[in-house]
């Protein structure tokens, strides 16, 4: 324990996910190392078997382990007895599917895609949840992780609607440029100014309550890969940076109105 003032800080436990080379994972790693995060890393997963992040965490003696996300209906019970694995019923799937919103987004009306994407998300998200559970992690942690999770995992890890427990990096400013190429979306629409957000995760694609952001300008000679260095650079701080406020117990979720009446989720920084 940590005391701090007349606080006693304990240690925290984080999952990490990752889908290559890892480096945001390590900078945490090493942030709590030294105690700039107070947290321990309990398990590095990935969607990647091949992810050289996972090399680097075993060499770390960091658990970790693959969610398989290419698992497809239909499978049933033969094939869940035969392959030990479960699988969502048919109702789970279309529950997650009306709340996940990013499903819409991406498929429009194409019932069947939007059902085999969620389908085979909540496989590997169920693994993740089983790992989550088992390691009593108080923090999921996507770092330069490729999927975008669902409803599913989002509803399991919070604890209310008012205690996210998942949260993201995202290489642009949000709301601007979501997806999966934020630097190089920056670049190519002529801005001077880019930047990372580090978020808590929603039923969204990069839609979630921002946590805290790094404005990066974008320098005359930049080209995706010079800006996406410099980037990275920051990210880097930012991302040990949020965590640690989430440590401290320092982040209030709060309700706020938007122009149209419609409401909205914003971080307060306590």
């Amino acid at each position: 324990m940590d005391r701090e003032g007349d606080v006693i800080m304990t240690r925290k436990k984080i999952g990490i996910m990752i889908s290559g080379t890892g480096t945001n994972m390590q900078a945490i790693t090493r942030a709590c190392q030294i105690g700039y995060v107070d947290a321990d890393v309990a398990f590095v997963g990935s969607d990647n078997s091949n992810a050289k992040g996972l090399i680097w965490a075993q060499d770390n003696k960091i658990p970790t382990f693959v969610a398989d996300y290419t698992k497809k209906p239909p499978l049933g019970i033969e094939q869940e007895k035969q392959d030990n694995i479960w699988v969502p019923s048919d109702d789970a799937v279309r529950r997650v599917m009306t709340k996940s919103t990013f499903v819409k987004k991406w498929f429009g009306d194409n019932f069947g895609a939007q059902y085999v994407c969620v389908y085979r998300k909540m496989i590997a998200e169920h693994h993740i949840l089983a790992k989550a559970r088992e390691y009593n992690i108080d923090l999921l942690v996507a770092a330069g992780f490729m999927e975008v999770f669902t409803s599913f995992i989002i509803d399991e890890m919070n604890n209310g609607e008012y205690n996210p427990r998942i949260v993201n990096i995202h290489p642009a400013l949000l709301p601007s440029f979501p997806g999966v190429d934020g630097y190089g979306d920056t670049i190519r629409y002529g801005c001077k100014v880019g930047g990372c957000t580090v978020h808590f995760v929603d039923y969204g694609e990069d839609t979630g309550p921002i946590i805290g952001q790094c404005a990066i300008p974008v320098l005359p000679d930049d080209d995706v890969v010079s800006f996406k260095e410099r980037g990275l650079q920051e990210e880097y701080k930012l991302f040990p940076e949020c965590i640690q406020l989430f440590v401290q117990g320092k982040l209030k979720l709060e309700t706020t109105k938007e122009n149209n009446d419609s409401t909205r989720k914003i971080v307060k920084i306590l």
